[in-house]
Protein backbone atom coordinates (compact mmCIF):
# COMPACT_ATOMS: atom_id res chain seq x y z
CA UNK A 1 0.00 0.00 0.00
CA UNK A 2 2.75 1.95 0.99
CA UNK A 3 4.24 1.86 -2.80
CA UNK A 4 0.88 2.78 -4.25
CA UNK A 5 0.72 5.60 -2.49
CA UNK A 6 4.48 7.09 -3.35
CA UNK A 7 3.59 5.86 -6.52
CA UNK A 8 0.54 8.09 -6.79
CA UNK A 9 2.64 10.83 -5.35
CA UNK A 10 5.36 10.52 -7.88
CA UNK A 11 2.46 10.67 -10.91
CA UNK A 12 0.92 13.86 -8.92
CA UNK A 13 4.03 15.55 -8.66
CA UNK A 14 4.69 14.79 -12.20
CA UNK A 15 1.22 15.57 -13.48
CA UNK A 16 2.08 19.25 -11.71
CA UNK A 17 5.49 20.26 -12.71
CA UNK A 18 3.82 19.66 -16.64
CA UNK A 19 1.35 21.30 -16.26
CA UNK A 20 2.99 24.56 -14.66
CA UNK A 21 5.53 24.36 -17.35
CA UNK A 22 2.81 24.80 -20.38
CA UNK A 23 3.61 28.61 -21.30
CA UNK A 24 0.76 30.85 -21.47
CA UNK A 25 -0.60 31.85 -25.04
CA UNK A 26 0.08 35.23 -25.61
CA UNK A 27 -2.58 37.63 -27.34
CA UNK A 28 -2.04 40.94 -28.53
CA UNK A 29 -5.09 43.35 -29.23
CA UNK A 30 -5.13 45.26 -32.69
CA UNK A 31 -6.34 48.38 -30.69
CA UNK A 32 -3.01 48.59 -29.55
CA UNK A 33 -0.70 48.86 -32.60
CA UNK A 34 -2.79 51.93 -34.33
CA UNK A 35 -1.07 54.76 -34.79
CA UNK A 36 2.71 55.41 -36.15
CA UNK A 37 5.74 53.95 -35.02
CA UNK A 38 9.01 54.79 -35.97
CA UNK A 39 11.61 52.40 -36.04
CA UNK A 40 14.53 52.29 -34.29
CA UNK A 41 17.68 54.13 -35.41
CA UNK A 42 16.03 55.22 -38.60
CA UNK A 43 13.68 57.53 -40.47
CA UNK A 44 11.45 54.60 -41.57
CA UNK A 45 7.87 54.72 -40.13
CA UNK A 46 4.84 52.48 -40.38
CA UNK A 47 1.12 54.22 -39.93
CA UNK A 48 -1.88 51.35 -38.60
CA UNK A 49 -5.15 52.81 -39.39
CA UNK A 50 -8.39 51.43 -38.28
CA UNK A 51 -9.77 52.29 -42.09
CA UNK A 52 -10.83 48.18 -42.94
CA UNK A 53 -10.84 46.83 -46.28
CA UNK A 54 -13.92 45.43 -48.43
CA UNK A 55 -13.93 42.31 -46.46
CA UNK A 56 -13.32 43.83 -43.08
CA UNK A 57 -11.05 40.91 -42.37
CA UNK A 58 -8.07 43.16 -42.61
CA UNK A 59 -7.26 47.05 -41.69
CA UNK A 60 -4.91 49.28 -44.06
CA UNK A 61 -1.59 50.86 -43.05
CA UNK A 62 1.10 52.28 -44.73
CA UNK A 63 4.90 53.16 -44.76
CA UNK A 64 7.21 55.15 -45.76
CA UNK A 65 11.19 56.13 -45.46
CA UNK A 66 12.28 59.61 -44.93
CA UNK A 67 15.43 58.69 -45.10
CA UNK A 68 15.00 58.17 -48.78
CA UNK A 69 13.14 60.46 -49.82
CA UNK A 70 9.30 59.15 -49.28
CA UNK A 71 6.93 61.03 -47.13
CA UNK A 72 3.02 60.14 -46.73
CA UNK A 73 2.07 62.68 -48.95
CA UNK A 74 4.03 60.41 -52.30
CA UNK A 75 2.14 57.32 -51.72
CA UNK A 76 -0.88 56.66 -54.08
CA UNK A 77 -3.61 55.38 -51.68
CA UNK A 78 -3.69 51.48 -51.74
CA UNK A 79 -0.46 51.29 -53.79
CA UNK A 80 3.18 51.12 -53.39
CA UNK A 81 4.29 51.45 -49.47
CA UNK A 82 -0.02 50.65 -48.40
CA UNK A 83 -0.47 47.13 -46.86
CA UNK A 84 -3.58 45.41 -45.29
CA UNK A 85 -2.59 44.19 -41.57
CA UNK A 86 -4.01 41.90 -38.52
CA UNK A 87 -3.14 40.35 -35.69
CA UNK A 88 -4.50 36.85 -34.60
CA UNK A 89 -2.81 36.22 -30.92
CA UNK A 90 1.05 36.96 -31.35
CA UNK A 91 1.16 37.29 -35.18
CA UNK A 92 1.34 40.02 -37.18
CA UNK A 93 0.11 39.74 -41.12
CA UNK A 94 1.03 42.84 -43.41
CA UNK A 95 0.12 42.30 -46.91
CA UNK A 96 1.81 44.82 -49.15
CA UNK A 97 -0.30 46.39 -52.16
CA UNK A 98 1.68 46.39 -55.38
CA UNK A 99 1.03 49.54 -57.93
CA UNK A 100 2.11 47.04 -60.73
CA UNK A 101 -0.91 44.70 -61.59
CA UNK A 102 -2.19 44.69 -58.40
CA UNK A 103 0.46 41.76 -56.41
CA UNK A 104 -0.01 41.61 -52.60
CA UNK A 105 3.07 40.19 -50.91
CA UNK A 106 2.13 38.67 -47.41
CA UNK A 107 4.73 38.61 -44.73
CA UNK A 108 3.87 37.46 -41.10
CA UNK A 109 5.96 38.40 -37.94
CA UNK A 110 5.99 37.35 -34.60
CA UNK A 111 5.12 40.31 -32.10
CA UNK A 112 7.53 40.34 -29.51
CA UNK A 113 6.36 43.20 -26.93
CA UNK A 114 3.02 45.89 -27.92
CA UNK A 115 2.17 48.20 -25.37
CA UNK A 116 1.46 52.07 -25.28
CA UNK A 117 5.32 52.92 -26.70
CA UNK A 118 6.86 50.49 -28.09
CA UNK A 119 6.64 47.54 -30.72
CA UNK A 120 9.08 44.79 -31.17
CA UNK A 121 8.16 41.69 -34.11
CA UNK A 122 10.72 39.46 -35.66
CA UNK A 123 9.72 37.76 -39.22
CA UNK A 124 10.54 34.05 -40.03
CA UNK A 125 14.58 34.68 -40.81
CA UNK A 126 14.24 36.11 -36.82
CA UNK A 127 15.44 39.26 -38.23
CA UNK A 128 14.13 41.71 -35.03
CA UNK A 129 12.75 45.11 -35.99
CA UNK A 130 11.89 47.86 -32.93
CA UNK A 131 9.95 50.82 -32.98
CA UNK A 132 8.50 54.13 -30.85
CA UNK A 133 5.10 55.02 -31.38
CA UNK A 134 5.00 58.66 -32.35
CA UNK A 135 2.91 61.63 -32.97
CA UNK A 136 0.89 60.91 -36.38
CA UNK A 137 2.57 62.26 -39.42
CA UNK A 138 0.86 63.52 -42.39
Amino acid sequence: MRNVKSLFFVALVALVAGLSSCKKEVSYSESDIIGTWQETGTEAFMCFTTEQDKTAEYKYGYEWDEAQDIFPADLVKYGNGWFKWKIVKADLTQIHLMDNGGAEIPKVYNILKLNETNLEIEDEFKSKHTYNKVATKK
